[in-house]
């Protein structure tokens, strides 16, 4: 009885230690070997989607103290995050309604395209005017193995992936750095792709820049997985003590 109780301490020992080897964790863009150098990257100006709200703000040469611009300044209540907002939504059908002017599509065009199309039709009714677009709910969501989960509102509608895993607190010791997965909603798809944050090709991706509504997965790593193993190896241990000593306690009163 003792040497079966001593053989399976001995093979509960072999599984525990073998286990609690861990993998080395990855760092950020390991493979940079110069002490200097430059990065090109290439912004991708974002593209406006339905159910965005933008902030439109008309100015022109008017001499009448502005308000000739103030008509053309009433922003329709939209909807960002969970608050009422005061701006223009973007609709299902991807139009806006612009006091004074009516329909505009918005969908799929940049801030700057869409500037112009309004510009076009001011002209005329306003003097030299000049339009200014901006995205009220850009926002990205980080889930996974980050230290704060959930939605990021960004107030710039400009971010990296680097930027955004800073705004969550980092990646967990337990996160898995190589295989970042990007979310991107379209009008009728999703896609996807993943970034690999330990390598300086990093800053060629087409995810390095983010868009609004993206959303960043950070998967766990085989460290995770050990945890839950070691966990699991340490309750099976005591279970293998307990049968131990009851077996011990049973061969001495037997004898």
């Amino acid at each position: 009885m003792k040497i079966l109780a001593f053989f399976i301490i001995s093979i509960f020992a072999v599984i525990l230690f073998s286990s609690c080897r861990s993998q080395k964790p990855r760092g950020y863009v390991e493979d940079f070997t110069d002490t200097s150098g430059k990065a090109h990257v290439k912004y991708p100006e974002p593209l406006i989607q339905k159910g965005d709200v933008l902030s439109i703000v008309v100015y022109s040469e008017a001499i009448d103290g502005g308000v000739t611009d103030a008509m053309y300044n009433l922003a329709n209540a939209g909807t960002a995050g969970n608050s009422s907002t005061q701006g223009f939504l973007v609709d299902q059908e991807g139009n806006i309604q612009y006091p004074r002017i009516g329909k505009i599509k918005a969908d799929g065009l940049t801030k700057a395209q869409l500037s112009e199309e309004i510009r076009k039709k001011l002209t005329g009714p306003l003097q030299n005017p000049s339009v200014l677009v901006h995205l009220l709910n850009f926002k990205i969501t980080m889930l996974g193995e980050v230290s704060k989960a959930g939605p990021i509102t960004i107030p710039s509608e400009k971010i990296t992936i680097l930027e955004a895993i800073g705004l969550a607190g980092d990646i967990t010791i337990y996160g898995k750095k190589e295989d970042i997965v990007i979310l991107r909603p379209t009008d009728s798809t999703i896609e996807h792709g993943t970034i690999d944050l330990s390598s300086k090709t990093v800053f060629e991706s087409p995810y390095y820049f983010l868009r609004q509504n993206d959303v960043v997965l950070v998967n766990p790593n085989k460290n995770k997985a050990r945890l839950s193993e070691q966990v699991f190896n340490q309750r099976l241990g005591i279970a293998f003590s307990l049968i131990n000593m009851i077996a011990l306690l049973y061969n001495i009163f037997q004898n």
